[in-house]
């Protein structure tokens, strides 16, 4: 038999209070994932970009909280809640969400929603994602080899579509705007002002879970290199400056190589040998890949490759770069 409507919301509140409970701030959604509480400033004439502090709920994710009673609140003046959404960017957690798309997801690509209703929504028109497992998680790999950084263990949501979501924390002092696919494609970001869907939510499409062995994770801190990803710099104007001045731009050397080191040292198994191979062959390509073959090494078999095997890689990488060199 179906779950009722009555029976949907009273889950959904138990969960967004198990969420709360873990200092993680909650708004009610409707099975359409939107908040499900309306604007009070519907039907007013001037635009207004009131954030809460009317003393009102109706803000969307700016009503977010961790408080039981105020929980109990929202929820109960939201007459069609059908799951919770989990505010990114507040304390404690200060939360973001790299999100994998589905092939079904039916979820938009980046959201970030004031509680004016559905025309708060942003949506990049990037359409329904590429399959995690496939497309986007490829992305995703090829996007930390590229900036050598590897996904922590976290917690992770299965969307109904096929897609995940892997929560990850960032420092207070940043703040991390959402997106869809500008960091790869298939691959979107939930940032500050936006929200995640919680587990246990209940869509037209399905239920929000938590992936098999990640339950018991907490929310892992996102990888410095992906952070620089997420907060690029401001650009500044460009500056010319004569004998490296401060216009011009600061040489790769070995002291590169730490990156490298610490890739080969977050390598799981199965991942080893490729990550050692793919890390000498970039310090070969920049002039000191005999320099750090033994830190890289070390690395490695720290990371549990055999030391022969280790040996063995790091020479057919030596072996590839010669050739180049003689080819070029």
């Amino acid at each position: 038999m179906a779950p009722t409507d009555r029976q949907i919301a009273t889950l959904a509140l138990a969960h967004a209070l198990n969420a709360a409970e873990r200092g993680l701030p909650v708004i009610p959604l409707t099975a359409d994932r939107l908040p499900a509480l309306p604007s009070p400033h519907r039907g007013s004439t001037a635009r207004t970009a009131c954030t809460g502090h009317c003393g009102r709920p109706g803000h969307g994710v700016h009503d977010a909280t961790t408080d039981p009673a105020a929980v109990r609140a929202l929820f109960a003046a939201a007459p069609h809640t059908a799951g919770y959404g989990i505010a990114c960017g507040q304390g404690p957690h200060r939360l973001i969400g790299i999100d994998l798309d589905g092939d079904d997801d039916l979820e938009p690509a980046a959201r970030t929603d004031t509680g004016a209703g559905p025309a708060a929504r942003t949506d990049t028109g990037a359409g329904p994602g590429v399959g995690a497992g496939g497309q986007s998680d490829g992305a995703l790999r090829q996007l930390a080899l590229q900036h050598l950084f590897a996904i922590p263990p976290t917690l992770t949501v299965l969307t109904p579509g096929g897609g995940r979501h892997l929560w990850l924390t960032v420092p207070p002092e940043v703040a991390v705007a959402g997106s869809a696919s500008r960091l790869a494609p298939g691959v979107d970001v939930r940032g500050t002002g936006g929200y995640l869907i919680g587990p246990g939510s209940v869509t037209p499409h399905g239920t929000y879970r938590l992936a098999p062995g990640t339950a018991h994770l907490p929310p892992a801190p996102c990888p410095r290199a992906l952070l620089r990803l997420l907060t690029p710099p401001a650009r500044r104007a460009r500056r010319t400056g004569a004998g490296g001045g401060p216009g011009a731009r600061a040489p790769r050397g070995p002291e590169h190589g730490e990156g490298l080191v610490h890739f080969v040292l977050a390598a799981r198994s199965g991942q080893r040998n490729t990550r050692l191979f793919w890390a000498a062959c970039r310090a070969y390509e920049h002039g000191f890949g005999d320099a750090l073959a033994p830190a890289l090494a070390e690395a490695a078999v720290r990371a549990g490759l055999p030391a022969h095997e280790a040996r063995a890689t790091l020479a057919s990488a030596a072996r590839l770069a010669a050739d180049r060199s003689e080819a070029a």
